[in-house]
């Protein structure tokens, strides 16, 4: 038996759908089993600063695009819908510069292992004060994943 979900039930305005077969009852019905999803999620009012791709560390498989964005509420942190952490114990988000990781910018656990998530930037942030994004492993002391941001 197949998966069946409307659109109209989950209220997203837009999604962009390659599909390898639709029902033919209902044209506004897609087989869940056969869709690749390509979805991309805009937010209202930002502006990208910079970007970069999560490289592992310590054996790590850390993977994905990560944006520092400028909203309208301040800064964040978007991973993407391609973001992959193979696991460990403990992760956390931080920022950094010059491959150093200090503790005092840790922005919080990590929310998952895979796919997009956002991280709110404190008040009094400065993009020029940080040029890399890690997920940390508190409990080992070590960097799963590092990307470097550049400007956009």
């Amino acid at each position: 038996m197949s998966k069946r979900i409307t659109l109209a039930s989950l209220g997203v305005t837009a999604l962009a759908y390659t599909a390898h077969a639709y029902t033919t009852s209902q044209s506004d019905k897609v087989d869940i089993g056969k869709v690749s999803p390509v979805v991309e999620y805009v937010a209202n009012n930002t502006t990208l600063l910079s970007a970069g791709n999560f490289d592992g560390r310590s054996d790590h498989i850390t993977t994905g695009k990560v944006k520092l964005e400028k909203t309208s509420t301040g800064y964040q942190i978007s991973f993407a819908a391609d973001f992959y952490l193979d696991g460990a114990p403990d992760p956390v988000v931080a920022l950094g510069k010059g491959e150093t990781f200090n503790v005092a910018n840790k922005l919080g656990k990590l929310k998952n292992k895979t796919g997009r998530q956002v991280y709110q930037l404190p008040a009094g942030f400065t993009p020029e004060q940080f040029s890399e994004v890690y997920v940390w492993c508190e409990k080992f002391s070590v960097p799963l994943g590092v990307a470097k941001l550049n400007a956009a």
